[in-house]
C-alpha cells in the first residue's frame, strides 16, 4: 500500500503513530494500521470483554482458514484486525507475520514475529 493509497486522515494518523512510537514497536503499528486502514469493512465496536474475546478469536479464526486457502492478503489483514482489538496478543502478531512472510513482505513479517516474540514472554 503506497502512502498515497491511504486516506489523508489514515497518514496523518500513521504518522502520529510513528511519532509515539519507536523501532519495532513502530514498524509493527505501521503494518497494523497500513493493513486495517481501506478493508471496508465496517462492524460495531465490541462493548463487553466477552465480545471483544468473540470477535478476536473470529477474527483469528478467519485468518487462519484465509491462510489455509491461500489467500495470504486477507489473512494479514484478519490478523491485523485481530491485532487492533487487543495488541498483546501474540497469535494475532505471530499469524500476521506467517501472512506476511507468504506475501513477501519479509521486513515487516520480521517486525511481527518479533512482537510476538516479546508479548509471548510477557504471559
Amino acid at each position: 500500500m503506497s502512502p498515497r493509497s491511504v486516506p489523508h486522515s489514515g497518514r496523518v494518523m500513521m504518522r502520529r503513530l510513528v511519532k509515539r512510537s519507536s523501532g519495532i514497536a513502530a514498524t509493527v503499528a505501521g503494518i497494523v494500521l497500513a493493513l486495517t486502514l481501506g478493508c471496508g469493512e465496517r462492524e460495531a465496536a465490541p462493548r463487553t470483554a466477552e465480545e471483544r474475546a468473540a470477535r478476536m478469536q473470529a477474527l483469528i479464526d478467519a485468518g487462519n482458514e484465509a491462510y489455509s486457502a491461500g489467500d495470504y492478503r486477507l489473512a494479514a489483514r484478519r490478523y491485523a484486525a485481530a491485532a487492533v482489538l487487543d495488541k498483546n496478543d501474540p497469535v494475532a502478531y505471530f499469524g500476521m507475520g506467517m501472512a506476511l512472510q507468504k506475501l513477501g513482505r519479509d521486513e515487516q513479517a520480521r517486525a511481527a514475529y518479533t512482537r510476538a516474540r516479546e508479548l509471548a514472554k510477557k504471559r
